[in-house]
């Protein structure tokens, strides 16, 4: 009787067993956003080299609660109607399961309503404009890193921190929306914390300009001390090669918060002393993970399959596979093991800390990412042909993202010069 009821017990749990992994899908299916055409495929190109490289590893150690995880990518270089056609296409007639989007901040703002619309976990994976939400209330859109208001405003600190006598400024920024938008925060920020600085200039050059010489001439008739540039992709390089050419960077001290991914592509064209930042704490020279055998490892895997340094949009989409993974756990865990449903994932992404390649990341209760931030000053150093960071200063997220519920124009009209000091930074050397 005994040995019956035991076999009966067994049967009835193999059953069980059984249906629950048959509950399991057969992978997680993502799709991901990315210009892989244009001059920002200079962000999508390792963008996408990374994911694959990050995916393959994951599913070589399981999966997603043992579920194999596959991606499909959209080229946003193909224009803003094909991306939402490719968009609408994945998740209605492929079903995958998330869509990362995007590195465009204009894309970031006409898919926000879409994945509504779609009911798609969408995680905003790179794109940077702060108005994201600051001015909706998204339950399917999350964001993986930082945004701009901590990025300006971070490099607004660092530059009071390492050149606080300096007394005039220009900016040369592309004529668009994020040139216009982080200028705002940049000198909303700095009327603040250093209101006597004089801005002698504000140049806004056609997006894709191939020819700076107008703006250099006159910055060099001004020759403020610093220029802001938040250009990024092929006209920071185009500008900063030119500046160069002509000088001006003997002059006035250039300040680059996007600087970061152009670092290498510029070579010796960008001298000592000048200030980069990297969107996060985003470095294939991480002071905190130079010796972590994962770290260095993927590092000289990614040189190999690319033949370049990882630079943010890496870390970034690696930030963004590692909240998928880890919302997955956690629905996973909270659902007694059994497969989550989307909705429970969606609930697993509020709150949830996680790491891609750099420190911890956690989504606020509006669905913005708190990320630390990391600037430094260049410099040259035997054996690489291009500028490294020294001087680094690494700030805690937190303090410097605007609280939730506010707009970051008017929350940075608050600050006081106590600010500076206020906010908790880690230093790092090079000869550390």
């Amino acid at each position: 009787m005994l040995k019956t009821i035991l076999k009966t017990t067994t049967a009835f749990a193999l059953l069980a067993t059984a249906a629950w992994a048959e509950d399991k899908p057969a992978e997680v299916k993502i799709g991901i956003t990315a210009f892989l055409s244009g001059p920002a495929s200079v962000f999508g190109e390792p963008a996408k080299a990374a994911a694959e490289m990050i995916i393959a590893d994951m599913n070589a150690n399981g999966g997603i609660g043992g579920v194999p995880v596959s991606a499909s990518f959209i080229d946003e270089g193909a224009g803003g109607e094909a991306l939402l056609s490719e968009y609408r296409r994945l998740v209605e007639s492929e079903g995958v399961d998330a869509m990362f989007a995007s590195i465009s901040s204009g894309n970031c703002t006409k898919i926000g309503p879409l994945a509504e619309d779609l009911k798609v976990l969408n995680i905003m994976w790179d794109c940077g404009t702060q108005k994201i939400f600051e001015e909706n209330d998204f339950h399917y859109s999350f964001r993986t890193q930082a945004n701009a208001t901590p990025e300006m405003l971070s490099t607004v600190l660092y530059l009071l921190k390492t050149k606080p006598d300096f007394k005039t400024i220009a900016v040369v920024n592309q004529d668009y929306a994020w040139g216009r938008d982080s200028w705002a925060i940049f000198s909303a920020a700095l009327k603040q914390l250093k209101p006597d600085v004089e801005v002698v200039a504000e140049f806004f050059p056609k997006f894709g300009s191939p020819d700076f010489s107008t703006e250099i001439s006159r910055l060099q008739a001004l020759r403020p001390d610093i220029i802001l540039s938040t250009s990024w992709g092929g006209d920071l390089d185009t500008f900063v090669r030119q500046a160069s050419q002509r000088g001006l960077t003997n002059t006035s001290t250039l300040v680059l918060p996007l600087g970061e991914s152009s670092l290498e592509r510029l070579g010796d064209a960008l001298p000592e002393g000048h200030i980069v930042g990297a969107r996060g704490d985003h470095y294939f020279l991480h002071p905190e993970k130079i010796n972590d055998p994962t770290f260095t490892t993927f590092v000289e895997a990614f040189r190999e399959k690319t033949g370049d340094v990882p630079t943010y949009p890496v870390f970034h989409v690696s930030q963004a596979l590692a909240a998928l993974k880890g919302a997955y756990e956690k629905a996973l865990s909270d659902n007694g093991g059994a497969w989550p449903s989307d909705e429970q994932v969606i609930a697993a992404m509020e709150g949830l800390t996680f790491a891609g390649l750099g420190r911890e990341v956690t989504i606020r209760e509006d669905h913005q990412g708190v990320e630390d931030q990391l600037l430094g000053t260049t410099v040259h150093m035997v054996g690489y042909d291009f500028a490294l960071l020294d001087n680094m200063m690494m700030f805690d997220g937190d303090p410097i993202t605007t609280p939730v519920g506010q707009e970051s124009t008017e929350w940075l009209k608050t600050l006081t010069p106590d600010f500076i000091d206020s906010v908790p930074v880690d230093t790092f050397q090079h000869t550390d």
